[in-house]
């Protein structure tokens, strides 16, 4: 897996992930004692109230990112945000007031929102051997997991010698770090780049996935990921402190199972996706984060809990982690960052409903049937997603143009039929294929 790390660009784009990644993780740890110095007992709803403002910024803003920055330089514009992230990183130590974290998570997050999609799209046109990808995906997968262990670690360590708020400092250097590995590499630019007004380029993304079946059922499919995700991240500290009893240590191996779990699907990804379609790995995936959940309100006990997790992260790295394939798979170069914005922004909009819900439910019902609950959840998304994407999902597509002029130039190696001009070739949705053809 490693060998896709010998391209330059690449390996220099996975280090500003990295560095990036642990900032950001440094911020988490500081925020949540940042919020307790404000708020003290009440810190929890701060973080709650912060956690629902990142993913109205992720859900809101990802679109309108991609209608601004389609026609913009990749580098400058990943450096820029990068350096925005930074300067509002710079005020966090500053903060006297509950309201001031909330308006700077928004605009860190708004930065995030912009910043992703960008970073996405451009991978599959530096590596654009889909084998190569795939690794690059993992990898990706693997750097977040990383993330969650090492932030916290790290933070540790650091806060026996300085206090929390010296913590944004290693953000704001994340920050500057990840932009200076930008700066030194040349980005592809995006053949066919987006044409037409804004609100035909804000909601292009939207519209070409929404159009195009398998990632219809992506979007189902990713329903059992939030609701399995949003259980671990929302109720592990009830579950071990709450239910049985145990510490802070215990809470944070828990979470560290989960994503061990995640960790191990990681590294095993990319030679099971040279084998296996991603339909099925994901569907796999899915009937292992559901099955999971109703097997979580049947918890006996702390080494169960630790299992459940590890299974969970599993299942939650083989549903989400060929999404890139399928956004790349589905579309142009010139519409990719309109399409991994939607996918940013209607991924997340599944967690906007699943965080909350998982937390209120836990409260109102209990945790036994919260599993249950989500758990159905995932089972509905399960069989949305297999209903939307149906097999074989094939790249090739035989279809039909009845409307384009016979000197079109897309038309050069296409039939006269009695309905128009049929031909075969990979199948995307873009200005000559408005609609998906039909199975028939």
């Amino acid at each position: 897996m490693l060998d896709v790390l010998a391209d330059r660009t690449y390996r220099y784009l996975f280090a500003s992930q990295i560095v990036a990644l642990l900032g950001t993780g440094l911020a988490t740890v500081a925020l949540g004692l940042l919020a307790y110095s404000l708020a003290g007992a009440d810190a929890g709803t701060v973080l709650g109230t912060a956690l629902a403002i990142k993913m109205i910024a992720y859900v809101g803003i990802a679109p309108i990112a991609a209608a601004v920055t389609q026609r913009l330089p990749r580098r400058a514009t990943l450096i820029t945000l990068d350096l925005i992230r930074a300067s509002v990183a710079v005020l966090l130590p500053f903060v006297t007031e509950i309201w001031q974290i909330y308006v700077l998570i928004f605009m860190l997050q708004s930065a995030s929102a912009c910043y992703t999609p960008v970073f996405q799209a451009a991978i599959p046109d530096v590596l654009p051997n889909e084998k190569q990808y795939t690794r690059a995906l993992s990898l990706s997968r693997l750097a977040y997991d990383l993330e969650s262990v090492a932030s916290p670690l790290i933070a540790a360590a650091l806060l026996t010698v300085v206090s929390f708020n010296s913590l944004f400092i290693g953000t704001i250097v994340g920050f500057i770090g990840a932009a200076l590995l930008v700066f030194s590499v040349t980005l592809p630019r995006p053949q066919n780049a987006a044409h037409g007004g804004f609100f035909d380029r804000m909601t292009k993304g939207v519209r070409i996935y929404l159009k195009t079946p398998r990632l219809r059922g992506m979007l189902a499919l990713g329903l059992a990921p939030a609701a399995a995700g949003s259980m671990v991240l929302v109720n592990t500290v009830v579950l071990v402190q709450a239910n049985f009893g145990l510490g802070q240590q215990e809470t944070a191996l828990a979470l560290a199972a989960f994503g061990g779990g995640s960790m191990i699907a990681a590294l095993a990804l990319p030679r099971l996706l040279d084998h296996l379609p991603d339909r099925t790995v994901m569907l796999v995936g899915t009937t292992i984060l559901t099955i999971a959940c109703g097997l979580g309100s049947l918890l006996p006990n702390y080494q169960a809990l630790l299992a459940l997790w590890l299974v969970i992260g599993i299942g939650f790295a083989m549903s989400t982690t060929p999404a890139g394939r399928l956004i790349r798979r589905s579309s142009n170069s010139g519409d990719r960052t309109a399409l991994f914005a939607a996918q940013f922004a209607l991924s997340h909009a599944a967690w906007l409903f699943c965080y909350p819900l998982a937390g209120w439910l836990g409260v109102t019902l209990g945790l036994n049937t919260t599993f249950l609950i989500l758990g159905l959840i995932a089972a509905f998304g399960f069989a949305l997603g297999m209903r939307l994407w149906r097999a074989p999902d094939t790249e090739e597509i035989e279809h039909t143009h009845a409307n384009l002029p016979a000197h079109h130039l897309h038309l050069a190696s296409a039939a006269r039929t009695e309905d128009g001009y049929r031909h075969k070739h990979t199948f995307v949705i873009d200005a000559d294929h408005l609609l998906w053809p039909s199975r028939s």
